[in-house]
């Protein structure tokens, strides 16, 4: 029975994970490959757990194991894996699933200092039509907390930690070659 090869890519909020795999998916076009994003399985809004801050602050929380159907997730990736010779799967917590994480043949953290990442975001989110105070206020009561418990320890599950501070298409043909050489 075929087996996809399947790569996992973690990092926290506007790290890059996103652009990575889009990246490597492209150069990848010799291959039957699929991509599969965390944010497509985020539960609706009305399911997602809500937080209070210090402040009294109510948020829905996008950034815990709780806000995603993994169920679903890992079914789908199972159901891919004969499909597939490549299978990326990216998000926030792609490494923090143990189940998940098993899939993999590859993982891999994008780690990306939390200044850039919090420009990153603001920048994205400001094209989405937030304002500055919206991002800002979300970022300092819940992301940068969510990233510490759940984001950033995974970084020591990964094969393979990349400074996506920089530019990572060097990243992108290690990572293929890496591959290559697994085959």
């Amino acid at each position: 029975m075929k087996k996809a090869y399947i790569i996992g890519i973690a990092g926290g909020s506007a790290s890059g994970k996103s652009t990575f795999a889009k990246k490597l998916t492209e150069e990848l076009d010799g291959y039957n490959v699929r991509l599969f994003t965390m944010d497509k399985y985020f539960k609706p809004v009305c399911d997602l757990p809500l937080i209070t801050t210090d402040n009294k602050k109510e948020y829905r929380d996008y950034n815990c194991p709780d806000s995603f159907n993994l169920d679903t997730l890992k079914s789908d990736l199972q159901s891919a894996k004969i499909k597939y010779d490549i299978i990326v799967v990216e998000g926030l917590l792609t490494l923090w699933d143990n189940d998940i994480r098993a899939l993999c043949d590859k993982t891999i953290f994008m780690d990306c200092p939390a200044d850039i990442r919090i420009v990153r975001r603001i920048k994205r989110n400001l094209t989405w039509g937030l304002t500055l105070d919206e991002i800002t206020d979300v970022y300092v009561d819940l992301v940068r907390y969510r990233h510490e418990e759940y984001v950033e320890p995974t970084k020591a599950k990964a094969d393979m930690v990349l400074d996506s501070s920089k530019d990572t298409d060097g990243y992108v043909k290690a990572v293929i070659n890496n591959f290559l050489q697994e085959q």
